[in-house]
């Protein structure tokens, strides 16, 4: 099969696999849900009124009020993580870099939790997201600037100041745990576990906002990308400014980064296993690889979210400990097939 095939094979699957997401979720719940109610509603919502629409206030309440603000925000924090994620890849020309482990996952669960603790509330509602934005920002440049040896990004000075960045920053979370009120400490631990339990409308509004931003800049530099694959001596000579670019990315990255985790906590290995995988599938060009990677991130979870909600009876599990049981034996997997690749391993 060809790469052109595989594309448009991967696309389907994908649009497939969002929809089957976004419709088990309508549905699957502790209250159950007919398809035909959640269409009748959401037509009812634009103005044209079917029998099909809910009669029992519950059920519409139950799907404006919780399910439908919990789907969008999986949607966008999904897109989020793995567009940032491959934007991450692209500019450390690696495919083991990822938000979470060079750090900027925990440095903005840092700055959010600070706000939290210090009852910064100049910015209103704002507060938080942008502190978790400082925090995933700093963590990122830190990173970048220790990993960079002779004009180049070495990936062991990566991974091990992303070490170093997680360290620092649950020592933080444990203090922060340690000074604050019992309510503060119930939302700290919301963001070390990952959960989309409790998304509001407003908060959605602002995570579709940012990482649409996030996306369309992503898209608008994937050409840059493709030609910073080439090398960074070859891209200079096509024109392409690499520590501009880089710098750009990076923003980018924090800014989806900081808002996912802002709202959701620290949910781990979205952005190394989404775009990884779609890069095997359908290649290393950055424009389709930007586009998939979203709408695969939101897919992947939305799953993991309806999981988290039904898997255990009146419980919701942690969403980011279900993205950790995926992502920590892939990550496994790519460290021993690079380590192989180049005769270290047996």
């Amino acid at each position: 099969m060809s790469r052109a095939s595989r594309g448009v094979s991967l696309s389907v699957v994908l649009a497939l696999a969002l929809a089957v997401s976004v419709i088990a979720s309508s549905v699957i719940g502790q209250l159950a849900v007919s398809p035909t109610e959640v269409i009748g509603s959401l037509l009812n919502a634009v103005g044209i009124h079917t029998a099909w629409a809910p009669t029992d206030p519950i059920i519409e309440s139950t799907l404006w009020v919780v399910r439908f603000p919990r789907i969008l925000m999986g949607l966008g924090v999904g897109a989020a993580l793995a567009v940032a994620g491959a934007v991450m890849q692209a500019i450390f020309g690696n495919p083991l870099a990822e938000p979470g482990v060079v750090g900027v996952s925990s440095g903005a669960a840092l700055g959010a939790s600070a706000a939290i603790v210090f009852g910064v509330t100049a910015l209103g509602s704002w507060s938080v997201a942008l502190f978790a934005f400082a925090g995933g920002l700093l963590a990122t440049l830190l990173v970048y600037f220790v990993s960079r040896a002779n004009g180049r990004t070495e990936v062991v000075t990566l991974l091990l100041t992303g070490i170093a960045i997680n360290a620092f920053a649950g020592a933080g979370l444990a203090f922060l745990l340690f000074a604050g009120d019992a309510a503060s400490r119930e939302q700290i631990i919301f963001w070390q576990l990952g959960s989309l339990n409790g998304s509001r409308w407003q908060e959605v509004i602002i995570v579709a906002v940012v990482t649409t931003v996030g996306i369309i800049g992503s898209f608008a530099l994937a050409g840059r990308y493709n030609l910073l694959a080439l090398g960074e001596r070859n891209a200079r000579h096509l024109g392409v400014n690499v520590e501009v670019l880089r710098v750009t990315s990076i923003v980018i990255v924090a800014l989806l980064t900081g808002v996912a985790v802002a709202f959701c906590g620290i949910i781990a290995f979205v952005g190394l296993v989404v775009p990884h995988i779609i890069r095997m599938a359908i290649g290393p060009s950055h424009r389709p690889l930007i586009i998939a990677s979203a709408v695969g991130g939101g897919a992947l979870i939305t799953f993991a979210d309806l999981i988290a909600r039904t898997a255990v009876a009146g419980s919701d599990l942690p969403i980011g400990m279900l993205t950790s049981l995926i992502g920590g034996p892939f990550f496994f997997f790519l460290l021993y097939r690079q380590r192989k690749r180049s005769g270290g391993w047996a």
